[in-house]
């Protein structure tokens, strides 16, 4: 078996034991985590990665499109075509998430009995107040209607933020799964955490959604002209039970989505292109624009540590007391 040394920087999902890259990469590989890598799978939060001059892999859990001056390779939200270096493959998928799509392409086998347990009406489970303001403007919007069980940490009405988020839906008729914001193709793990739980997410963020997922399942806000629009569609499901049970009944996608054996052999190909292989320009103008952000990032790093420095001498100043 063909040994490869690794390293996973600037995001901590990348050393979890449910790591989706190293499952994939383990059928065919022995993976060796390096400090002195050959190849390194890198994301968003940090600048590690410009520490090293090999093959660099990015992936993004946000809204982020890949700079593929810095990177070799890269996967994330975007309906990117860029030869063999991008592919597709939202954060839904894959690490702790992995589970909670593949319960929800079975969401639509639910019974008789789950569904009448379902007695409670809406739920809004947030604790990012960093977003677009539609989302909190929703749901005090859909609360003055009938109350709307908040259990995150954000506008929090139920006591405290819940711990498990799947089964504190499934009590609920439907979930509110607003993203933080709107862009083709960004859908997050929130509408596939609602249909994990067998509930009708009210849905904006994404207005292309529908491309994949089956609008007959959930409520596409995007397809409506107001919230008293949205509101008469959810008391029309809410008061037909047949309406309800049906639109519960209907598969999460409306096309194929997700396709891991396309993700295994968009892995197998770079690290069967080898570690020499750069698909970065690593000459010129690219090598420049390389060593531009890597002193940029000790700049930052500089001015965040000497930021600390002040911090506490302004907090060990007697005259603060």
């Amino acid at each position: 078996m063909k040994s490869i040394k690794l390293k996973f920087v600037d995001w901590p999902y990348l050393v979890e034991e449910n790591n989706t890259f190293i499952e994939i990469l383990s059928k065919k590989y022995k993976i060796i985590e390096s400090e002195n890598p050959e190849f390194i799978f890198y994301s968003d939060f940090g600048k590690e990665h410009l520490k090293y001059d090999c093959i660099r892999i990015y992936y993004t859990p946000e809204n982020m499109v890949p700079d593929f001056n810095i990177c070799d390779y890269a996967i994330g939200y975007h309906d990117i075509k860029f030869e063999d270096r991008f592919i597709r493959f939202p954060l839904y998928g894959l690490f702790k998430y992995r589970s909670q799509y593949e319960l929800a392409l079975q969401k639509h086998n639910i019974d008789n009995a789950e569904i009448l347990r379902k007695t409670k009406f809406c739920n809004f489970v947030y604790s990012n107040a960093d977003a677009d303001r539609i989302r909190t403007d929703f749901f005090e919007f859909l609360n003055r209607y009938k109350r709307v069980d908040s259990g995150g940490r954000l506008l929090n009405n139920i006591g405290g933020p819940v711990t498990d988020k799947i089964s504190f839906q499934r009590d609920y008729k439907f979930s509110i799964t607003f993203e933080n914001m709107s862009m083709a193709s960004i859908t997050s793990e929130k509408i596939v955490q609602a249909f994990a739980s067998q509930t009708i997410p009210i849905y904006w963020g994404d207005p292309v959604i529908d491309r994949y997922f089956n609008e007959k399942a959930f409520i596409n806000v995007h397809k409506y002209n107001s919230f008293e629009e949205v509101l008469e569609r959810i008391k029309e499901i809410e008061n037909n039970p047949s309406l309800f049970a049906n639109m519960l009944q209907e598969p999460m996608l409306k096309n194929k989505d997700l396709d891991y054996e396309e993700l295994e052999r968009f892995l197998v190909n770079i690290f069967e292109r080898g570690p020499s292989d750069f698909r970065r320009s690593n000459t010129l103008r690219g090598k420049w624009y390389q060593d531009y952000h890597k002193r940029m990032a000790k700049w930052d790093h500089t001015i965040s540590k000497w930021q600390h420095r002040f911090s506490l001498i302004k907090k060990l100043n007697p005259l603060n007391k």
